[in-house]
């Protein structure tokens, strides 16, 4: 459904100053847009977001390596993010910064070497935030969200929003693969309609045509100066625990700058 979008930082403002504009709108007839504004009201009731920091325990999982440390997780309204893992082998971290020409990003691991993200596993957003994950969806003239419907995930019954950034050129069989890397599916709680898991594909960087899924689940949601934040995040690769994040303290509006989000190439 395509609707006029506004910058995020207005967008979130619109929304606090004008709830009954984002919560009148019914679930049928398939907006998804509507259900999109609606859930990013639930998120944010007073003033709007810029950028937030949350610090807490990690375990991660890999293969073998089980491991636990602690983690300090930015992002702000720009889409950026940075997190970064303190474990007993080393320090990883992964960022995705916004740019000029776009989103750049570089992960590195317990050697400090920086490597870059292939720009295909750019597409979507970082996932751990769903406040600006709504928010830039919402905004974006190229955004295309529809409603598929209620359905049962895990056990539980959700609302199911899809979503994508259309190309801008000719519908083509070479444009259907950029809207493919940036689709997202978003699982909402029909009674608060606050995230509760979002998925999406990753890809081997020398191959944007193999998909590997990715799930990432919400969970334990506080309110921090009007906020609802999820304190307990999970994150699951080709089905399997990768990620699993307890937050203890979330700062929000603390003044992050580009230089937070430096991609380190």
């Amino acid at each position: 459904m395509f609707l006029h979008r506004l910058p995020v930082s207005i967008l979130l403002a619109t929304l606090i100053l004008n709830p009954l504009q984002a919560t009148q709108s019914t679930i049928g007839g398939g907006s998804g847009l509507a259900l999109a504004e609606r859930a990013l009201s639930a998120l944010i009731t007073f003033s709007p977001i810029q950028d937030v920091t949350l610090t807490g325990t990690a375990q991660r999982i890999a293969g073998s390596d089980d491991e636990t440390g602690t983690v300090v997780f930015k992002a702000a309204s720009t889409g950026s993010a940075r997190i970064a893992l303190s474990l007993p082998s080393g320090t990883r971290s992964e960022i995705r910064a916004a740019s000029p020409s776009g989103f750049v990003g570089s992960w590195s691991g317990p050697d400090g070497a920086s490597h870059a993200i292939a720009y295909h596993n750019l597409m979507t957003d970082s996932g751990l935030f769903p406040t600006f994950m709504l928010a830039n969806f919402i905004s974006s003239q190229n955004a295309v969200i529809a409603y598929v419907g209620q359905e049962e995930r895990d056990g539980a019954s959700a609302l199911h929003l899809s979503a994508y950034q259309k190309s801008a050129g000719p519908a083509s069989e070479a444009a259907t693969l950029p809207q493919h890397l940036s689709q997202i599916e978003i699982y909402l709680d029909p009674a608060s309609l606050v995230p509760v898991a979002i998925a999406f594909n990753t890809h081997p960087d020398d191959n944007a045509l193999v998909d590997i899924p990715v799930s990432i689940e919400f969970s334990d949601y506080r309110k921090v100066n009007g906020a609802q934040i999820p304190f307990h995040i999970q994150k699951f690769i080709n089905y399997s625990l990768a990620l699993d994040l307890k937050f203890q303290t979330a700062t929000i509006n603390s003044g992050l700058s580009a230089s937070d989000f430096s991609a380190g190439l």
